[in-house]
């Protein structure tokens, strides 16, 4: 069976003209969670930081509270694949990364890669897979 995933603790942008976008936050099938990509909006605020960690934090805090929604958590995360606006943050990216998965063990499986992100301003977009 095949589950869509919603939650208001992360952020669903809508477009311009207030269509949503055609896709869900996650999807859980057979035993997984799988993100569509987060990116670095604050869900309380509406706000994205302009600071590239800032960005990063909130990222991950968003990936963490779509797998909530979805019955996991970053304990049970087992990849990551990472977008970057720009290779020079990729050295910032590993500490903050680091530091989020700090009390992780093992890290999850990980691929970054350095892309031209859609939205205007967003500096570091993660989807992800984890356990449900």
């Amino acid at each position: 069976m095949i589950k869509g995933v919603h939650t208001d603790r992360a952020p669903f942008v809508r477009f311009s003209d207030g269509t949503e976008p055609p896709l869900s936050q996650a999807i859980v099938s057979g035993g997984l969670v799988f993100t569509s990509g987060q990116g670095p909006l604050d869900p309380a605020t509406n706000e994205m930081p302009a600071d590239f960690a800032a960005q990063a934090t909130q990222v991950l805090s968003n990936l963490v509270a779509v797998f909530e929604a979805a019955g996991s958590g970053k304990d049970r995360i087992v990849k990551c694949t990472c977008y970057l606006s720009d290779r020079k943050n990729f050295p910032e990216f590993n500490r903050v990364y680091r530091e989020f998965f700090a009390d992780s063990s093992p890290l999850p499986a990980r691929t970054t890669v350095v892309a031209q992100l859609v939205r205007e301003g967003v500096l570091v977009e993660i989807d992800a897979v984890a356990e449900v």
